[in-house]
C-alpha cells in the first residue's frame, strides 16, 4: 500500500497530523485489524459506518457529507493496502473535535523503505517510493505517509467543516469525494480538468495494479474498485471460459457461455439484485472482436426508482487477438457517456484484458507444473522388511516443479533401492531431467546393475543427446529464453541399495555424486558419514564412480538430505556450518524415523527468520 510521494510526505506525521494509532479508545476512535483478503474493504467500511453512527449517538458533529467521504477514504486506502501488501491491514478511524477533523489511518506490515532523502534511508540501496493510486490525493484535505519499522501507515485528514468560501456540506449541489471522482454531465468542465490532470497517472497506476495479479477473478475484482465510483455507478465483468474460446469468438451459442465474475455498485445493497439481473442478460459477442464499446441495456428494474434511467456501455476484453470477456459500466442519469470517459475506460479495458491474459497464462503453467510434479515423485514408497522410512519433500515454489526428488522402490531378488537427488535449476527444465533420471534409475536397478554401474550409465545419459531433447521439451513448456541454447543439466545424486540381513539389520551400499554426504546415527548416539564425495553427474565424460558398503544395525538411522537442508541460510551462516547437521542428528537419539524427519525439518525452518529459499528433501531410513 502506498501513496505517490509529494513534498508533503515525511517520515513522520506532518505538524498537526495524526498521532500514533496505538492509544486508548476514548469514545471517538475505532480500530480493528482485518486479514489482507478481498473481504477487508467491506469489513472496514462496516466498522467505519458503525463508528460514525456511534459518534452521532453521543451528540458529536458528523455531517452526512463527511460520513460519505470518510467511508470512501477508508475503502480506497484499505483496498490499496490489500492489493499492494497482501498482509493484515490495521485501520484507525478517529474523530478529533478539538482540531475539527476526522483522521483515517491504514497500516500494513509490508516491508518498505522511507522516501528519498529521508533520514532512515540506507546508503547503497535504491529508494523505494510509495506506490498506489495517485487519486488518493483527491480524497482528503491533508494526507501523508508514516514509516515505522516493518510497517507503513497512510493517513488522511478530513475537516468536519469546510473552509470559508468552499462548498458547504449542507448545500445539495456540493460535491463529496465520490462525486468529485465520478463524472456527471453537469460537471463536464470538472471532468475535463480531472482527465487532463489525472487520467495518465490513473492508467499508469492501474497498469501496475493489474499486471502483477495471478488470478483472473482478482483482476476482475480490482477492475470494479478502479471504476466505481470514479467513472461509473456500477460495473460488471464477464469472463469467457477456455472451451468457449477454442470454439470461436462468433459462436456464442456453443459452450457454457461467459461467466459473470464480478459485479460492483457504489451502494453495496444493490449488488446482489444487480447481479441477478445481469446474469439473465449476458453481453453478446460482436462479429468483430476489435469493435469499440457498444450500448448495453439499462437494468433499471434492479436499481430502483432513483436509478431507473441511465447509460451503460459494454467493452470487449481482447488480448493477443483472443477474446477473454466483457466489461460493462453504467451511470445513472446519463443519456450517453462523455467521449473522454468512453476513451479512458477503453484504455483501461485493454489493461484489464492484459491482466486477465497474464493470469490465465500463469494458471496454465501452474497446471502443467502440477502435472509434472505429480509425475516426478513416486505415488507411494516401498515398505522394506526390517526397515522404517520417513520422507520430507517441500518445494520452495509451490506453483512450480521442484528440482529435488526422491525414490524408494523394490529392485527384485530381495533388493530395494533408494535415491535422493537435486537437479541444477528449477522449473520445467529440471522436471524433464528428473523425468529422465528416475525411470532410468529404476530400469537399471531392476536389470541387476550395481550402485556404481548405475551412476556410470546415468552420467553418460546426461551427457548424451537425450539431454538436448529434454531441453527442447522443457523450452516448449516454459518458452524460449533469448541467447540460450541446449544446456547440460547437472545432477547431484545419492543412490543406494538395501538388502535385509537374516540376523536382523540391513546391508546398505551407496554412492554420492556431488551430493551432501549421508549420515548414520548409531543406537549408542554416535554420528558418522558413510560415503565419499564424488563428481556431479553430467559433468565429466566416462567418469567412473565407486560405492561404499556398511550395515545398519537395529536402532541405527541413516539420514539423506539435499543441499536445501545443509545450505539453509541465516545471514552469512549455513545450517551445516561446524557440522550443524551432524549435531542436529545427534540430538535425535532415541527417536523413531518419523520423529527424526520432523525434528530435522523443524530445525531447518527455525534456523532462519524467513522461510527457506530452496527446495527441501530428506529421507530417513531406520533399522528395526
Amino acid at each position: 500500500m502506498g501513496v505517490i510521494p509529494t513534498q508533503r510526505e515525511t517520515g513522520s506525521p506532518a505538524p498537526g497530523g495524526p498521532a500514533c494509532p496505538h492509544g486508548e479508545d476514548d469514545g471517538t476512535q475505532a480500530r480493528a485489524t482485518f486479514p489482507g483478503g478481498p473481504l477487508a474493504p467491506g469489513n472496514a467500511r462496516g466498522l467505519t459506518r458503525a463508528a460514525l453512527a456511534g459518534w452521532r449517538e453521543r451528540g458529536l458533529t458528523v455531517p452526512d457529507r463527511l460520513a460519505d467521504e470518510v467511508v470512501v477514504v477508508v475503502s480506497e486506502l484499505v483496498t490499496n493496502a490489500v492489493v499492494h501488501a497482501g498482509t493484515d491491514v490495521g485501520l484507525v478511524c478517529r474523530l478529533e473535535p478539538d482540531s475539527g477533523s476526522c483522521v483515517v489511518e491504514v497500516s500494513d506490515r509490508h516491508p518498505s523503505r522511507a522516501p528519498a532523502r529521508h533520514a532512515g534511508e540506507t546508503d547503497g540501496e535504491p529508494p523505494e517510493y510509495g506506490r498506489g493510486l495517485r487519486l488518493v490525493t483527491a480524497l482528503a484535505e491533508e494526507w501523508g505517509v508514516t514509516y515505522r519499522t516493518g510497517a507503513k501507515t497512510v493517513w488522511a485528514r478530513l475537516p468536519v467543516h469546510r473552509a470559508p468560501g468552499s462548498e458547504p456540506y449542507a448545500d445539495e449541489p456540493a460535491l463529496g469525494v465520490a462525486e468529485r471522482l465520478a463524472p456527471q454531465p453537469q460537471r463536464a468542465g470538472r471532468d475535463h480538468e480531472w482527465l487532463g490532470r489525472g487520467a495518465l497517472s490513473f492508467l499508469a497506476e492501474a497498469s501496475d495494479l493489474l499486471a502483477g495479479q495471478l488470478d483472473e477473478d482478482l483482476v476482475a475484482a480490482l477492475t470494479g474498485q478502479l471504476l466505481v465510483p470514479r467513472l461509473a455507478d456500477w460495473c460488471a465483468v464477464w469472463l469467457e471460459d477456455e472451451a468457449a474460446l477454442r470454439s470461436g469468438w462468433g459462436q456464442g451459442t456453443q459452450g457454457p457461455g461467459p461467466r459473470l465474475a464480478r459485479v460492483w455498485h457504489g451502494s453495496e445493497n444493490r449488488i446482489e439484485e444487480l447481479r441477478r439481473a445481469l446474469e439473465k442478460d449476458p453481453p453478446r459477442p460482436p462479429e468483430d472482436p476489435a469493435a469499440g464499446p457498444e450500448p448495453y441495456p439499462w437494468p433499471g428494474d434492479a436499481l430502483g426508482p432513483h436509478e431507473a434511467h441511465g447509460a451503460a456501455l459494454a467493452y470487449r476484453l481482447v488480448a493477443g487477438g483472443r477474446p477473454l470477456g466483457t466489461l460493462v459500466i453504467g451511470r445513472a442519469g446519463l443519456l450517453r457517456f462523455p467521449d473522454e470517459i468512453t476513451g479512458l475506460v477503453e484504455d483501461l479495458s485493454r489493461r484489464v484484458a492484459l491482466g486477465i491474459g497474464a493470469a490465465r497464462q500463469y494458471a496454465r503453467q501452474a497446471t502443467i507444473s502440477a502435472v509434472l510434479q505429480r509425475g516426478l515423485l513416486p505415488g507411494a514408497v516401498a515398505e522394506i522388511p526390517g526397515l522404517r522410512s520417513a520422507l520430507v519433500h517441500e518445494p520452495c515454489d509451490q506453483g512450480g516443479p521442484s528440482g529435488d526428488f526422491y525414490d524408494l522402490f523394490p529392485a527384485g531378488r530381495s533388493r530395494w533401492c533408494f535415491a535422493v537427488g537435486d537437479v541444477q535449476g528449477k522449473g520445467p527444465e529440471a522436471a524433464v531431467v528428473i523425468g529422465l533420471a528416475r525411470p532410468w534409475l529404476r530400469l537399471l536397478a531392476r536389470e541387476g546393475y550395481g550402485v556404481a554401474d548405475v551412476l556410470d550409465r546415468l552420467n553418460q545419459l546426461l551427457l548424451d543427446d537425450a539431454i538436448e531433447a529434454a531441453d527442447a521439451a522443457a523450452r516448449a513448456l516454459a518458452g524460449p529464453v533469448a541467447g540460450e541454447g541446449p544446456q547440460t543439466r547437472f545432477l547431484s545424486l545419492l543412490y543406494g541399495e538395501l538388502v535385509p540381513l537374516r540376523g536382523g539389520g540391513v546391508r546398505c551400499t551407496l554412492a554420492s555424486a556431488g551430493h551432501p554426504l549421508p549420515l548414520v546415527l548409531t543406537r549408542s548416539g554416535d554420528v558418522r558419514t558413510v560415503a565419499r564425495p564424488q563428481t556431479l553427474l553430467g559433468v565429466i565424460e566416462d567418469e567412473t564412480y565407486t560405492c561404499d558398503t556398511f550395515e545398519l544395525h537395529s536402532g541405527d538411522t541413516l539420514l539423506c538430505v539435499t543441499d536445501g537442508v545443509t545450505e539453509r541460510r541465516c545471514g552469512s551462516r549455513q545450517f551445516d556450518d561446524g557440522d550443524g547437521l551432524a549435531a542436529a542428528l545427534a540430538g535425535c537419539s532415541g527417536l523413531d524415523a518419523d520423529a527424526v524427519a520432523e525434528r530435522i525439518r523443524r530445525l531447518v525452518h527455525d534456523f532462519g527468520e524467513r522461510p527457506p529459499e530452496d527446495d527441501l528433501a530428506l529421507l530417513v531410513l531406520q533399522a528395526e
